[in-house]
Order: C-alpha cells, then structure tokens, then sequence
C-alpha cells in the first residue's frame, strides 16, 4: 500500500497538469497544426480531448487511486480482489515501459532545448543569417558528446527534484513551475501579437474552415491528443495512487484536458503571428522550434531576449513532464522492491542516460542505419524512430485500450461510490459510456491507422 500523498487537491491539481502540460503542447502541437491544416486540426482536437482523453484520464487515476499500487501491480491488484486474474498487470507494465522508453530520449530533446536557452543568453546567435542557424544546429546534432553532455545535465536537474520525494521535490517544483510558464507564455503571446502577423497568423490557426477536415487530420489531432495527455503511459496511474478521496477525479480529468488545450492554443498564438511575419512556413514540422524560430529571434528587435525567453519557457514545460516520467519506475521499484527513493531515482536516472545513448547517436552516427529493414512495421527506422514508434504508436495505444476495456466491461459493476464520488450519477454513465464504446474505437483505428501508414 502507498503511505504517501500529496499535500492537498490544489497540489494534486498542479501536479497532474505539470505532468501533462509539456513540449507536446508547446512545441509538437503548433507544428502539427500548421501541417494538418490549421483551424481544423485545433476542432478535432478539442473533441479529441473532451470525449477520448478525459475519460481515459479519469480510468487511470481510478485504478492508481483504488489499488494503491504502483502501475505494474495496480490492474491485477484490483482483479485478484474480485477473483480475477493478475495478468491484468499488462495494463501497468505496457504504460510503464512506454513511458520509461519515452524517457530514454524526452530528456534528450529536453537538453536540446536546454542548450538553446544558454546559446540565446550567453548570445551566440547575436547577428547570425538564416544560412548560419541551419548550419549551427546541423552541426549541434552531428556531435552526440554534445548532445550527451546537455541530455545529461537536463536528467540531472529531472532527478535531484524527484529525489527529494513528492512534497518537496515533485510539488514544491510545480508550485514554481506553472506561474513561471504562465507569464512566460503570456508575455511572448503579448510580443507576437504586437510585432507578428497577427491577421494571418489567427486567421490560419483559428479561422473555421471544415473542409480541410480529413482521415489524415482526425489521426494527427486525436494522436496527439492522446500524446499530449500522456493516457498510456502510467504516470497518472502513479501520481493517482498518492490523492485522496476528497479530489474528484472527475475534476481533475478536465482541469488537465482544458490546461492542455489552454497552453496549446497559447503556444499557436504566440508561433504563428511570428512565423508569418517574417516568411516563414508554419508547416516545418519538428525543425519550427530549432531552426524556424531561431531565424526569427535573430532578426527581430530584442531577439536575444524573446528567444532566452522561449527557450527558458521550453525548459519548464520539459521539466515536470520527465519528472511525471520518472515516476512509474521509481514507484514499482520502492513498492516492489523496497528501494529508498533517491536510490530509485539514481538507478533509473542513469539507466535511461546509456540507453538514451542510442537516441543521441540516432541523431548522427546512427542516422541512417535501420537495423530492423527485415520488418516490414519497422523497415526504413533508425533506432530512435524504431524506439519512438514502439512506445509511442503501439505500446501507449495498447496500454489505452487494455485500460478502457479493463474498467469500462470488467470492473465497472464492481467500482465502489466512494472511488467516483463526488462524480454524479450522470457523470458516471457518460464517463462509463464513453469507456466502452468511444474511446476503444477511437484507439483502435487510431493504431491501425498508424500501422497500416507503416507498412
């Protein structure tokens, strides 16, 4: 049983958002807006969350909550109780290790990041051409020591705060964090609105335009609402299991999701304008961040101080995600096998550092060798792609859909009142309702979308 908690539902809330508001609203949900067309990617996202995404969330911290347990042994926890099996277990164990292979590399482009916002205040790129930015960051990702050396320090930062445990370390962070990112976020939203193309910027992320709504801009905006989330990969199971029985989890669920959708909508306000101002695409996919924006920050009255602060901005929305990350190990590795949590930490810390190495050399050594060609779902990948699509295309959807059906059919009946209050009666139906049918369907053309793409 888990003998900790978290201070109060304020907390809670704080924590949970941290754990979710990251780079997947900030930097990966602007450029796959701007590459599946706008507006209409943004409307299916927003149903995304709300009918796929909220209920999702309300599951995982039930079965974290009711078992007490840390992923890997929560389902199977709350099945033996009812004489069912403990392969239910799956469910924690595929979230888990999703999440620990997520963890190899999120560091790592957190350290990307990291490194810009110390380039930008130190004032490397002070009077750089576009033409020297490209071949600036180029060259970054051609050195793995380099991109070793920032991947390290950033997991350093990650867990010398989740050492300190859940009140000191995990909370006290998120305290700092979420009116940092705000005001951060808000003043470069009131900068773009000032000097960028705020016409076309707005008019392109926000202006309805149904037609543009497609198979393949249903699959980007409903995957990344399940990526933005993080349903599927345990950490809500984790953190679920420290909260009372005071916080509707209910509540929660839409505090998270709305957050999400808040900061993401921020995130485009403050891109776009800027993008189209100075001629930029803002369909440039992952490279918006590391070699788009930067053209635009050197060019721009106060450039040094606007791109210090949006890659500072970065830093914090990188940080409480991979703390959030960290969590199902640590916690199977404190209950399981009874390890002192900064030993935990340490130990998983260092574990995803060496195997983040082959990510690092994916980046450059590595990039073109696609070790797996003899698999058709993996041909044409080098080890990081074949890592990210594993954890994230199938893994996190597996663990999504075993986690709606285990609660929506198998245990529904059985949950007590007291694990859904103060949720009403009709909210418990909905959210049931949509367990059952909505979201195992949106998850399984989802997967078999992105299976079918990769064949």
């Amino acid at each position: 049983m888990s003998a900790q908690h978290w201070s109060s539902r304020t907390a809670f809330y704080l924590v949970t958002v941290g754990a979710a508001v990251g780079l997947g609203s900030i930097w990966r949900f602007p450029y796959l807006a701007g590459s599946s067309g706008g507006s209409a990617f943004v409307f299916v996202f927003l149903l995304a969350c709300l009918m796929i995404a909220v209920p999702l969330l309300v599951a995982e911290f039930l079965l974290g909550r009711w078992s007490r347990r840390s992923p890997p042994q929560a389902a199977g926890e709350i099945a033996a109780r009812f004489g069912g099996s403990r392969g239910w277990n799956v469910i924690g164990w595929t979230g888990a290790l999703a999440c620990f292979l997520v963890f190899t590399y999120y560091p790592l482009i957190a350290g990307w990041v990291l490194a810009y916002a110390v380039k930008f205040a130190t004032g490397r790129f002070v009077g750089s051409t576009p033409e020297q930015m490209a071949q600036g960051f180029a060259a970054f990702l051609r050195d793995p020591w380099e991109l070793a050396g920032w991947h390290l320090a950033f997991l350093l930062l990650v867990s010398a705060i989740s050492a300190l445990g859940l009140q000191r370390g995990i909370e006290a962070t998120n305290r700092v964090r979420a009116p940092t990112l705000l005001v951060l976020l808000l003043a470069l939203v009131g900068y773009a609105l000032a000097t960028g193309d705020v016409e076309r910027g707005l008019t392109f992320a926000f202006a309805p335009d149904f037609s543009k709504i497609d198979a393949n801009v249903v699959l980007a905006a409903v995957g990344q609402a399940f990526y933005a989330t993080g349903v599927g990969m345990a950490i809500m199971m984790a953190y679920g299991a420290y909260v009372g029985h005071d916080v509707s989890l209910l509540r929660s669920a839409v505090i998270i999701t709305l957050s999400i959708i808040v900061v993401s909508v921020l995130a485009s306000v403050m891109i776009f304008p800027l993008v189209f101002a100075y001629g930029m695409s803002p369909a440039e996919g992952p490279q918006l961040v590391f070699e788009v924006l930067p053209r635009a920050f050197a060019r721009m009255p106060a450039g040094q101080f606007v791109g210090t602060a949006f890659y500072v901005l970065l830093v914090f929305a990188a940080l409480t995600p991979s703390i959030g990350a960290l969590e199902p190990a640590v916690a199977w590795l404190q209950q399981r096998h009874r390890f002192l949590r900064p030993a935990a930490v340490a130990l998983v810390a260092a574990v995803s550092w060496v195997l983040g190495f082959i990510s690092t050399l994916s980046f450059n050594v590595w990039a073109d060798w696609h070790p797996l060609d003899g698999v058709p779902l993996l041909a044409g990948r080098n080890p990081w792609a074949i890592i990210d699509f594993v954890a994230s295309n199938l893994m996190m959807p597996l663990g999504a859909l075993a986690t709606s059906l285990f609660v929506g059919w198998r245990i529904a009946a059985r949950v007590p009142a007291a694990e859904l209050d103060p949720m009403t009666p009709a909210a418990r139906r909905v959210v049931l309702w949509l367990l059952r049918w909505v979201c195992p369907a949106a998850i399984v053309v989802v997967l078999g979308a992105a299976l079918l793409a990769a064949l």
